[in-house]
Parts: C-alpha cells; structure tokens; sequence
C-alpha cells in the first residue's frame, strides 16, 4: 500500500505543476490524496469506460495525462458524460489525479520521449515557458567534514552546470564564534571566543531543490548552528518548454519521414502538409495539439513539425512558411508516455520497498480512419 499523496507527489518530482500552461488545470481532480491504495490505473484520458475498469480491478487511484475538469463547472448532472465519470469515481472512491502541460515541457517528458523515438541529435526546446531560477549556497565547515558535507549537497542536486555535476568552490578560512549560556558546542567552550579552522563551499543550485540541498546539508553537518549563505543569481537556468527541435542522423525525404513516423508510432495512417519529395534534416515536434508552434518550427528553421491536431488554417499558414507538417494525431503522439510513467513510478516505489501495482487501461484511438 502507499499513499495517493506520495504518488501525487512522485509524479510532481519529474513534472512540477508550476511548469504547467496557465491554461491547464493538472493535479487532483476527485478524492482525498490522503486514502492509501494498492493498484493504480495509468490512462491518456479519463473515461467513464475507463473508471468502470479501475473499480472493476480494485483501483483506488488513476492517474491521466488529461485533466479530466478544464473549465469551472457551473453545475455537475448525473446523466451528462461528465456527470457520469464523475458519479462512477466518487461511487467507487477512486482518486482522480492528472499531469498534463507540465508533463509534456518536463524534462524526460512526452516530447523528450518523441525526441528519442526518432533519435534526434543536437535537441533543444522549441519554445521556452519557463526557466529555472538558481541560487548560490555558501556553508562554512569544520576541516576534515568538507567531503561529506559537499558530498551530501550535490547528492542533493547542487552543483550542476551543464553536462558538469558536483561543481563547487573551496576556500580555507578561520571562522570565530563564541557559544553562550544553553549552547552545546562541537567545538570550543560557552563564553569563550574560538577560532576554528575551516571551509568555505559554495555551489549552485536550483531554487527548486535548495530546500532539499540545505536539508541534506545540515543533516550531515557537525555543527549544533550551521552557517550558511542563500545568494540568488542572475544566470539563467535549465530551459524548459513546449515541443522539442533537432537533427536527423540522416536527411530523408519528407516522404520516407512518413514512413519513419508511421512506424515508430506503430500508426497506419498520417497527414502530411508539403512536398514529399522534399529533404527533411531538422525536425521540430510537439505531443498532441501542437498547430500553434508552427510559427515557432518555421522561426527555428525546421524542415518538419511532427504533431497532431493540426486545424485547416494551420496548415495554409505551414505551407505559406514552407514548413512540412506531419499530423500523427493527438492520441498517438501522447499515449507513449503511459509506459515511462509506468516505470518512473515502479522505480519510485521501488526505492521506499512498497508493492503497488501499476497497469495501463489500453485505451484507443476515437477517430477511425475509413
């Protein structure tokens, strides 16, 4: 058994709702995060089809990529497709719980996990959201701590720069304090002013895991009060955003790039805006509904966006631009990421020796191609 809120907060480790679009309405939908449950249900979006196999496989939780409320509801009806999803989760108390946007601009998320499927070099996010603000932490150690303190901090996610980890400065120093009367010192004697002989370490961390790092930090920090600095900085941080954009390892024509997507995605059917005898080398890509980046693709120098949901008007504007565009469609684009949640979550659960099952409700397409 584990409880919904730890699961909750697994799934917010890797996608952070703050990197959610404003627009997006992820996290808890139906329930109380504090009930413990034994199965969980992975799903792209929440069905009644879907909560009725939850209850039937004694389910307490599902976990979706879609929010199942996007917008404020003025009323809740029992006989509406909404109102019925909702009856049948509270009837059978199922949590409902999603990670949406954030999941897809996550490192490692939906469009990292595209990136990989077509082996794309040289990636970069295609249009920023967010960037990560970073501080600089000083603590001053007692020499011959040093190594288990900065060791500690970096296990911790300081000290990243770049392709570089555990990145620090060391500086040696004497440090003066004079413990008062209720003090118990690790080094000198109350009223009496000492000299210690010590180290300055400063590293970087992000201002998301500074918590997490000064923690680990005064976990192993022999002090009784421990001396540190929080300094924030100017530099920019990890990019983290919509879509993802790179090279082939090979440029093919727009037609065998089809080809390529079809197969990788395991799809029959795609649509394609441009010349199919045209060469394909950069590649830009977004899970889902991603028509409104094909300014970006173009800006960005793409040959091709690979995306789904792409309105009639879009694709005017993308062959204006000469910008190929494939639309695999929403679901195919998206539902390869119910797997790598699947074994995150196995692997996070894994670390606290929890058995929980994990399954994926084999869902499928709605649109039928005839």
């Amino acid at each position: 058994m584990i409880s919904c809120q730890t699961l909750a907060q697994m799934v917010e480790k890797w996608a952070p709702r703050k990197l959610a679009m404003d627009w997006d309405n992820p996290g808890l939908a139906i329930g109380d995060l504090s009930g413990e449950v034994s199965k969980v249900l992975l799903t792209l979006t929440v069905t009644l089809e879907s909560v009725e196999f939850a209850a039937k496989n004694n389910c307490g939780m599902i976990i979706s990529h879609h929010p199942l409320f996007f917008r404020p509801l003025k009323s809740l009806k029992k006989d509406t497709p909404l109102g019925k999803i909702v009856y049948e989760a509270i009837k059978n108390d199922i949590v409902v719980y999603s990670a949406h946007t954030n999941l897809d601009v996550a490192n490692g998320g939906i469009n990292d996990i595209l990136a990989n499927l077509f082996d794309l070099q040289q990636v970069q996010v295609l249009k920023e959201t967010y960037r990560e603000k970073l501080n600089k932490i000083v603590v001053f150690v007692p020499r011959g701590y040093e190594d288990s303190v900065r060791s500690a901090m970096c296990n911790a996610g300081a000290g990243h720069i770049g392709n570089y980890s555990h990145c620090t400065f060391n500086a040696d120093g004497i440090g003066t304090f004079m413990p008062l009367a209720g003090t118990n010192p690790y080094i000198g004697e109350q009223n009496k002013l000492e000299k210690a002989d010590e180290i300055r370490i400063e590293t970087i961390v992000p201002e998301s895991l500074r918590k997490a790092v000064i923690n680990a930090m005064l976990k192993v920090h022999p002090y009784e009060e421990v001396a540190y600095d929080i300094y924030p900085l100017e530099n920019l941080g990890s990019e983290i955003g919509l879509g993802r954009i790179g090279y082939l390892k090979a440029a093919v024509t727009l037609k065998e790039f089809c080809q390529i997507v079809k197969d990788k995605l395991n799809i029959p059917h795609i649509r394609v805006v441009g010349d199919l005898d045209k060469t394909v080398s950069k590649v830009a890509l977004c899970g889902g509904a991603g028509g409104d980046l094909i300014q970006a693709a173009a800006f960005c120098g793409a040959d091709v966006l690979v995306t789904g949901d792409v309105k009639y008007h879009d694709a005017l504007d993308a062959k204006d631009l000469g910008l190929a565009v494939i639309d695999a469609g929403h679901f195919a684009t998206e539902s390869i990421i119910l797997p790598a949640l699947k074994e995150y979550l196995e692997g996070q659960i894994g670390l606290l020796n929890k058995e929980v099952e994990i399954s994926i409700y084999e869902d499928a397409d709605p649109f039928v191609i005839i």
